[in-house]
């Protein structure tokens, strides 16, 4: 079942440098419909919705062996600029394999004016995949 999202558009892959540091951005848009509650007569875009973008991201890049994952925790988020209506939000994501086999991937997220947000994202085989390689 695919993810509910609180954005009206997707992310955009962007070419990566390899497999594990990959890039994507995200444009908000006026007509994003989190704005006029968020702040009102202040529009900016809530740290949620950067959560969401580097999940879009990870999940439109992820590596060859962390297919067949899924989001299994927000390890951290930490918020370090506004993102305000027309930016144009760059995410870099850097991955790796843990020893315990799962998917980290940590994503820095920014605007022409500079660092917007951190977030870290960990992803777990599903039940199916295991299951799978274990056969």
């Amino acid at each position: 079942m695919p993810a509910a999202s609180p954005l009206r558009a997707a992310v955009e892959v962007l070419p990566a440098e390899s497999e594990l540091s990959t890039a994507a951005r995200f444009t908000v848009a006026d007509t994003e419909t989190v704005l006029p509650g968020h702040y009102p007569g202040f529009p900016i875009f809530p740290g949620v919705c950067l959560v969401e973008c580097a999940r879009q991201g990870a999940e439109a890049t992820l590596p060859e062996g962390a297919k067949g994952t899924r989001l299994a925790a927000v390890e951290s988020t930490r918020f370090t600029g506004p993102v305000f209506p027309g930016d144009r939000v760059d995410i870099a994501m850097a991955w790796k394999q843990t020893p315990a086999g799962d998917w980290q991937v940590r994503a820095k997220l920014s605007t022409e004016r500079g660092a917007a947000a951190g977030v870290r994202l960990r992803y777990a085989a599903t039940a199916t995949a295991a299951e799978g390689a274990a056969a």
